[in-house]
């Protein structure tokens, strides 16, 4: 008879860790509405955290969804041919100086692996997107991390500063820096660098240094001084220029983004890409939410309103607010930002706080749909108070 043994089974030792990993900090996303609702008992839940547009998809893209959803048990086009020559007659550009990723923050990932080594170092703006940060990190590179300008009064409303400061970010370069981050518009700041400050930055920086341009939320920019930064890709410059479905176009969920350079480099991160990593319903929705312009002029009109919104509201509430150029605005509670962060949640709006931002007493908001948008100030208000 068999007899059950009393013997332990000790857990095993972790495999060992390489060190560069082992001190990393995860990327922490704004919390999803079904979370909140799991947690806290909830309902009804608006989320304002994660710079997603309120209107969602186009009709023309939740229509390709459907239709290519038969077709899942197949691959996909690996280099997405046909979304591909849509986003090359979209942005005027060769089809080769493109690439694509499960989002833009797989472009990101890919160019940390293709250019980075050991003991290399990249520059970004602090605060700014935080996988610069990471993705450096994971490749046992040292993230230089410049901070952005100093606040001061504006006579428009709202205050200034908190932009790249790209001649201090020149002065950060050295022989070992392989990249250099700009995100234009900047996350969590809204700010813009300018056509003659990026034209001024160029035309110093080494040409052992890749440039890229995370422009996620390009589309929302109405400032006349936003830099054109194609053609420096086209003139063949060591300059990456990023863009996402995931924004303007309502696309977060499916994760589809893409990088414009000149084809040598794109080539590069073609070898190191992953196969089929754009799965087959993001190119085909990402293919038609490129032709619905009228989707597109409706999220821009919304979220310039709904900015100027929130300005007339953080004035008379005497609040200071960055003036933003994205989809997003940037505003001093001038308390813990994370007592307000769950104290708003308790109210059923998910926005996001400064603190882990370096920004301890600053909270992010998405701009939402009209009614969103109130609710959160009508929040805001009854915590502050």
């Amino acid at each position: 008879m068999n007899q059950q043994s009393d013997v332990r089974t000790l857990p095993q030792m972790p495999p060992t860790v390489a060190g560069h990993i082992s001190g990393l900090k995860p990327y922490v996303p704004g919390k999803p509405i079904e979370e909140v609702q799991r947690e806290l008992g909830l309902k009804d839940v608006i989320k304002l955290a994660s710079n997603e547009n309120p209107l969602g998809p186009c009709p023309a893209a939740v229509d390709a969804i459907h239709k290519s959803a038969a077709g899942v048990a197949l691959y996909p086009e690996g280099d997405a041919p046909a979304l591909r020559a849509a986003v090359a007659r979209h942005r005027q550009v060769p089809p080769d100086h493109l690439i694509f990723g499960n989002g833009s923050d797989e472009v990101l990932h890919l160019l940390a692996l293709t250019f980075l080594q050991p003991g290399d170092n990249t520059v970004q703006g602090d605060p700014s997107f935080a996988m610069y940060e990471i993705y450096a990190q994971q490749c046992n590179a040292t993230p230089i991390k410049v901070p952005l300008t100093s606040p001061g009064p504006s006579s428009r409303g709202g205050i200034t500063g908190y932009t790249h400061d790209l001649p201090a970010m020149l002065d950060a370069i050295t022989p070992k820096t392989r990249i250099v981050f700009i995100a234009n518009p900047n996350n969590p700041t809204g700010t813009l660098v300018t056509q003659s400050a990026v034209e001024s930055f160029l035309d110093r920086v080494p040409d052992h240094v890749l440039v890229v341009f995370d422009e996620a939320y390009d589309e929302y920019v109405t400032s006349i001084e936003k830099p054109k930064t194609l053609p420096y890709v086209l003139e063949g410059r060591n300059v990456v220029v990023l863009n996402t479905f995931s924004k303007v176009y309502g696309l977060a969920g499916l994760r589809v983004g893409y990088g414009i350079a000149r084809p040598e480099i794109a080539a590069l991160l073609n070898q190191v890409r992953s196969p089929f990593n754009v799965n087959l319903i993001a190119q085909s929705a990402a293919t038609a939410a490129l032709g619905d312009h009228d989707h597109i002029a409706r999220s821009v009109a919304l979220n310039t309103e709904g900015r100027a919104y929130f300005y007339r509201e953080f004035d008379r509430l005497g609040l200071p607010y960055v003036p933003s150029e994205a989809n997003f605005v940037l505003v001093d509670v001038a308390r813990d930002s994370l007592a307000v962060f769950n104290q708003l949640l308790n109210h059923g709006v998910i926005i996001r706080a400064g603190a882990g931002l370096g920004l301890p007493q600053h909270i992010r908001v998405t701009v939402g749909t009209p009614e969103q948008n109130a609710r959160f100030i009508h929040c805001l208000e009854s915590v502050l108070k």
